[in-house]
């Protein structure tokens, strides 16, 4: 689905379940370029279970300057997330260096050489069940499952991290992008889509957490 369009980029929205990347199906790259009949150029990337905004550049010079802009965290991401187990803080950071552990899986390690680093707050909804918004400052590979994890939080229906009988008993795994800002040639922009799949997020109590972070980027200046 297309979210929104400019001269320079579409920001489309993925569903949860869909590869990114062509694997024995077309992936949602390709979808999306045969839906807007251009060829469109990846700028970042989301793991397959997890749905949200995602930016195709129009032209590879465009690619290459938000490549340039994710390098230097000029881009401002913000996801969903919930789990179902009680975490060992309900707001903060997790930081650490991430290592590559078994089966595809990433670890997150003490030390502090290159760490991946999160910031999170979180809102019980139902019993047994707490919602977070998660502010990724690095881009490493499944950082926010990880850092959930770290916290003894792993996301609803993420087989790869949590207890995976459990996790496929759920609709789908509970990771949504949910908003990205940016500043691209001197123009300013701000994307912010709901998640509109999996009974967790379209309960009441979660659309209500979800309606109260409705400008994410607002949340921690609130805090300060």
């Amino acid at each position: 689905m297309i979210v929104a369009e400019s001269n320079q980029f579409f920001i489309t929205a993925k569903k949860a379940g869909v590869n990114f990347h062509s694997e024995e199906e077309a992936g949602f790259v390709v979808q999306m370029s045969e839906l807007s009949g251009m060829a469109l150029f990846p700028v970042h990337r989301l793991d397959r279970m997890t749905s949200g905004l995602v930016i195709l550049a129009k032209s590879s010079e465009v690619a290459a300057e938000f490549g340039r802009m994710f390098e230097s965290r000029e881009v401002e991401k913000y996801y969903l997330a919930i789990s179902t187990r009680k975490p060992k803080k309900k707001q903060g950071w997790v930081k650490g260096d991430m290592a590559p552990s078994r089966r595809g899986s990433y670890k997150l390690l003490e030390s502090m050489q290159n760490p991946a680093i999160t910031q999170f707050v979180s809102t019980s909804t139902r019993p047994n069940e707490r919602i977070y918004l998660v502010k990724p400052h690095t881009g490493k590979t499944h950082q926010i499952r990880v850092a959930l994890k770290a916290i003894g939080a792993p996301i609803a229906g993420d087989e790869r991290y949590s207890h995976a009988e459990e996790a496929k008993q759920e609709e789908r795994g509970y990771l949504h992008a949910y908003a990205l800002r940016f500043t691209l040639f001197g123009e300013s922009y701000s994307f912010v889509l709901p998640p509109s799949e999996g009974e967790r997020f379209m309960s009441d109590e979660a659309k209500k957490a979800i309606e109260s972070w409705s400008e994410p980027w607002s949340v921690w200046s609130k805090q300060a």
